[in-house]
């Protein structure tokens, strides 16, 4: 190998070298967790032994592999340098779902509630869509939603598969020893949650010597709450992973690519209709071109649409049963029967003030670079 050689060889594998240290100061040791395992349980005695315990509760589990961290001053944190001194509470949620942001409001009061009497919340933030695996997405919404406790994005849902979940949102209780003595799925059972969270929190003081707790359990959020049985329509995807209710899809050939969308008759109850030019991607219905309108057939009190203009503000039309939304009816995203798409997040446009029923929504989209992801209820 002559001299010339030898020289271009050194300047390639510095620049590889100087590329892979940008990257790597930019990102998260993953390294630092490694894979899924049990946090050690602390040692000592309680009311019940670590022996005692472990015939019925399984440890907590340590996050592993993040992708970033809020709310942390910039450090990670770890399920196991809290044994011995906190109560933890491991959320499961992911900023685009309806009922974690339902949620949402209760996980901040506690926190704000017991944070300074051993209460640590860890919000593990495992994406449903890929818009929301991106750290700035995650960080606005986070911010959107008032979160002060930190939250750790698991986007290759290693910590989620490590606590064998499968719901969002789904909450954890860990107590001062390290396992696992509750949980709860979806929405609801606060009051019996937070009863728990108080039952762990004088189990610790008394583990360090602390004087017990008081708390009145109260109502945190205003309003009704949802009457599930009542909403007679479930979550809809536009996405071909899961398409389920369209009718008039024109045939497998606009899975990937444009088709030409005709409305077809009334809608059935609990079905959605496309019509324009538009490609059904793996996880949205991606319009090609304006104009174009989805429909909808539902039966409940709210209807959100994950939703996203895709780097532009996309404006539509909203229309409850052939007329222009008026604002009474209009959800919150909805300004004289306008919204705004911008953000790749939910949007609320319909609420009708307690009164569940059978409707038909019809959004026309009036600009490009449109991006429909999934209707969820209320």
């Amino acid at each position: 190998m002559n001299n010339t050689k030898r020289y271009i060889l050194a300047a390639v594998i510095i620049l590889i070298a100087g590329a892979i240290y940008v990257i790597n100061s930019k990102s998260v040791d993953r390294g630092l967790f490694g894979d899924p395992l049990s946090v050690a349980p602390r040692d000592g005695q309680n009311e019940m032994t670590n022996e005692e315990k472990s015939k019925l509760y399984e440890l907590a589990k340590e996050i592993t592999t993040p992708d970033g961290f809020i709310n942390t001053d910039s450090r990670p944190i770890s399920v196991g340098e809290l044994i011995g001194k906190k109560v933890v509470l491991i959320d499961f949620w992911t900023y685009s779902c309806i009922n974690c942001q339902r949620t949402t409001p209760y996980l901040n009061a506690w926190y704000e509630k017991y944070k300074d009497k051993g209460l640590v919340i860890i919000g593990v933030h495992t994406p449903e869509f890929e818009f929301e695996k991106d750290y700035n997405n995650v960080k606005a919404a986070v911010e959107k939603l008032g979160i002060k406790f930190p939250v750790v994005l698991d986007n290759d849902f290693s910590t989620w598969s490590a606590y064998k979940n499968r719901y969002w949102p789904h909450k954890y209780l860990i107590d001062i020893d390290g396992y696992i003595v509750y949980d709860h799925i979806g929405e609801g059972g606060y009051e019996e949650t937070e009863k728990k969270i108080v039952v762990l929190l004088n189990e610790r003081s008394v583990v360090l010597g602390e004087e017990k707790i008081t708390s009145d359990i109260a109502k945190i959020r205003d309003g009704p709450e949802v009457q599930f049985g009542k909403i007679k329509s479930a979550e809809t995807y536009l996405g071909s992973s899961r398409l389920e209710y369209i009718n008039n899809l024109p045939g497998p050939s606009c899975f990937g690519n444009v088709c030409n969308f005709v409305e077809g008759g009334p809608l059935p109850l609990n079905t959605f209709s496309l019509t324009g030019k538009w490609a059904i991607e793996k996880e949205e219905a991606r319009l090609n071109q304006t104009p174009g309108d989805i429909s909808i057939r539902f039966s409940a009190n709210k209807v959100n649409l994950v939703a996203s203009g895709n780097g532009g503000i996309v404006r539509a039309e909203i229309y409850l049963d052939g007329k222009k939304i008026s604002n009474q009816q209009a959800g919150s995203d909805v300004k004289d029967g306008i919204v705004e798409f911008n953000a790749s997040q939910l949007y609320n446009l319909v609420d009708l003030q307690g009164d569940y029923g059978e409707h038909t929504l019809k959004i026309k989209i009036l600009d490009p670079k449109f991006s429909a992801f999934a209707f969820t209820f209320g």
